[in-house]
């Protein structure tokens, strides 16, 4: 009968090896959380393949008016040829006038504060109740294959820590043929170098970090060109 055990020697860490590995691992995950906030807001505009970066920069238009100032620098300081705001439906605004989209909001703020050398584009999203990221970049996309032309390069201006999120989603919209890179605004109500110590950067940084966690491991967007791909509902991947 053949033997159904058998003995095998293992190695154990003695108390002081077991401290140790607790004490490195717990400074690591200190470090890693003290840097959290900084990875999220990431600023790393795309290159492109001339080496020059992307022609192309798309605002997302849920930013107030400081995260719009901070996309107006950083147009100034670049080589894009277009602008395009993105965002779908709203109520209105604290300036005293009513947009129908966010798209459409932002474009007239940008316009209106000194962008008039390149074109800026608003395009609106209709309204969803989720995936609102998504399909504002299915229909930008959209629009942006309909104008012909090669792109394989888009740079996106997104918000404080939604930023890093944001690039993930439009990148999978896009696909893997186009390079999208990001900006981010910095956060009005917490520094990222020290977002612990305020209950507004605690709930927003672990909100956000969460929510990234579960787009990249969880969210499953249909084919490109689908009717489902303009109404994503949460799934998990097949």
């Amino acid at each position: 009968m053949p033997a159904l055990f058998r003995r095998r020697q293992i190695w154990l860490p003695t108390w002081q090896g077991a401290l140790l590995l607790v004490v490195v691992v717990a400074a690591a995950s200190l470090i890693a959380l003290r840097h959290l906030a900084s990875y999220l807001a990431a600023n790393d505009p795309v290159a492109a393949r001339d080496g020059r970066g992307a022609s192309t920069l798309i605002v997302e238009g849920w930013l107030e008016e400081d995260g719009l100032d901070a996309a107006i620098a950083v147009i100034g300081r670049g080589r894009y040829e277009r602008v395009i705001t993105s965002g779908g439906p709203i109520d209105g605004w604290r300036e005293g006038r009513s947009w129908p989209t966010y798209a459409e909001r932002a474009a007239d703020y940008l316009r209106r504060h000194g962008i008039t050398a390149i074109p800026v584009v608003a395009v609106p999203a209709p309204e969803a109740a989720q995936d609102r990221t998504f399909l504002s970049a299915v229909v930008v996309r959209e629009w942006l294959r309909r104008q012909g032309g090669t792109l394989d390069a888009v740079d996106l201006f997104s918000g404080g820590v939604h930023a890093r999120r944001s690039q993930l989603v439009f990148q999978m919209a896009f696909g893997p043929a186009v390079d999208v890179g990001v900006f981010a605004a910095a956060p009005r109500r917490y520094a990222l170098e020290r977002w612990w110590t305020t209950s507004e950067g605690v709930k927003t940084v672990l909100g956000e970090a969460i929510s990234l966690a579960w787009t990249a491991c969880c969210f499953a967007p249909s084919a490109p060109g689908s009717p489902e791909e303009r109404a994503p509902v949460q799934r998990s991947p097949a």
